[in-house]
């Protein structure tokens, strides 16, 4: 992946991730399917100028769904759960 910027793509709103947010300081966003977990890492550092110190990610795969007549796949997702540094603190939405 050449450009740093696509590598994230949104952050994701859960009970798990409102859960992992105020009890352990991460953060759960969706990714590209092509990055990988140092292109996540310098991206989310960048972007949001705080010092990332792990980088977990997780796949989705896709599946055959039946809408009706017609058969189709859903869409694979990448996610990651980010953990930021002891004293590094990140607010998404806090203030809109």
């Amino acid at each position: 992946m050449n450009n740093l910027h696509t590598a994230i793509k949104r952050p994701l709103f859960t009970e798990k991730a409102t859960y992992l947010k105020e009890h352990e300081n991460k953060f759960y966003i969706e990714v590209d399917p092509k990055s990988n977990k140092i292109e996540i890492r310098k991206a989310f550092e960048e972007k949001f100028k705080v010092k990332v110190e792990k980088v977990a990610i997780t796949m989705r795969p896709s599946k055959w769904k039946k809408y009706g007549k017609s058969i189709g796949k859903t869409r694979k997702l990448k996610k990651a759960i980010i953990t930021l540094k002891e004293g590094e603190k990140l607010d998404f939405i806090e203030g809109v």
